[in-house]
């Protein structure tokens, strides 16, 4: 992905402005973040990645933010920034939540946050949807099961957090594939007080759900829908170890 940095400066104005401010800020604003985003060292914004708003490539788009490739002092960063629409008030929820899910080791690497920014680990990678599209050729099977179960093993370690992720049932949006790291993203739904749904959420979108598991059976063959089903109702009643080995037993993991 090719990279050019653009000072923060120059997003006060158009068509910058509608990134830093998106979807509509006034100059106040605009030059209020700008400030917040020198307190946070973040120098300049590289505008590259799969998604769009308007003519700009952006890394990705949500409910609450729009996240772009930032640099701070002389490191890549992905820089999270807080939607003016958006519900919520501040970014302090989901930097929270994310320091959380760092404790045992999964999701990007929180760096440092504000009211209207998060600024995280920038994984170089694609979405595993459009990872799974590219596979072929020897070992793609190996390669597959690798990735899918270093998944799995997140979202357990989610599960025994008592976290739940919120949005595993799409999947396409929450994960992605990169040459260093293979990472849950996206914790602005997440919750402590809901019951935890990780492991079964993510197993039924890779194995039962419509795309992504066709995607997968033509890579390697699945076990029938009935026994991961039921080995997902055992996992489901007791959450132990043991219940989770037994669902990768099954998945041939």
């Amino acid at each position: 992905m090719a990279q050019s940095f653009i000072s923060i400066k120059k997003f006060v104005n158009e068509p910058y402005s509608d990134i830093l401010g998106y979807p509509k800020a006034t100059s106040r604003q605009l030059k209020s973040r700008i400030t917040e985003l020198e307190k946070l060292k973040i120098k300049s914004i590289s505008l590259v990645g799969p998604t769009t708003i308007g003519k700009i490539a952006i890394l990705g788009k949500g409910y609450v933010g729009v996240v772009v490739l930032a640099k701070r002092g002389s490191k890549p960063v992905a820089l999270k920034i807080r939607r003016i629409d958006s519900q919520r008030n501040e970014m302090k929820q989901e930097a929270k939540f994310l320091k959380l899910v760092n404790t045992v080791g999964v999701g990007p690497k929180m760096i440092d946050s504000s009211k209207n920014f998060l600024v995280m680990e920038y994984l170089d990678g694609i979405k595993i949807s459009e990872w799974i599209k590219q596979l072929s050729g020897v070992g793609s099977s190996k390669k597959l099961k690798t990735t899918i179960r270093k998944i799995l093993e997140d979202c357990y370690k989610l599960d025994m957090l008592n976290f739940d992720h919120g949005e595993l049932s799409n999947i396409s949006k929450h994960v992605i594939v990169g040459n260093s790291k293979t990472s849950l993203i996206d914790f602005e739904s997440s919750s402590t007080e809901r019951r935890p749904s990780n492991v079964t959420s993510i197993t039924q979108a890779i194995y039962i759900g419509s795309g992504i598991a066709k995607n997968v059976q033509k890579i390697y063959k699945n076990p029938s829908k009935n026994s991961i089903i039921k080995a997902l109702k055992n996992y489901k009643n007791e959450k132990t170890g043991e219940s989770f080995e037994n669902l990768l037993k099954i998945l041939k993991l």
